[in-house]
């Protein structure tokens, strides 16, 4: 079993103790959403530790994306829930890349790359994702790379 999973079950055992509701239900959830990776496809297989992250990020930003839903909508107490939740499993991903250090790797890659304008943005993207690594989500890396290359 990979080490983040083990974690999150170790915490999700921790936070039932503690009687936390708002975490337990989040590891639960997150752990639920790790399983059906698991299982889907042509047969089961165990996550690795980075595939374990993608699956936090994906659950991460639908939480980011319902606090925005909630909130334009006007159900403030279901927006903070979502917010809660995210900030929960925020707590198991890397740190996220300030504006200064995204804007310099994207710098180095467009370089790097030689790219010269838009039409390259799909190179740059490619190439800076994969140096960004989860440490930045992909709107910002394509809104930084449209600023650099427009």
């Amino acid at each position: 079993m990979s080490d983040l999973k083990e974690q999150l079950r170790a915490d999700l055992t921790t936070a039932m103790k503690a009687r936390d509701e708002l975490r337990t239900a989040t590891l639960r959830m997150v752990l639920a959403a790790v399983s059906a990776e698991e299982v889907s496809g042509k047969e089961a297989r165990e996550l690795t530790d980075d595939e374990v992250q993608a699956v936090l990020r994906r659950e991460a930003k639908k939480r980011r994306e319902a606090a925005e839903a909630f909130g334009s909508a006007g159900r403030a107490e279901q927006s903070a829930r979502e917010q809660a939740e995210g900030e929960v499993l925020a707590g198991y991903l890397p740190a996220q890349l300030d504006d200064a250090d995204l804007a310099a790797i994207v710098a180095d890659v467009v370089t790097r790359t030689g790219a010269s304008g838009m039409k390259d943005m799909g190179k740059v993207m490619g190439a800076a994702n994969g140096v960004v690594a989860g440490r930045a989500d992909g709107a910002r890396v394509a809104a930084e790379v449209r600023r650099q290359l427009g």
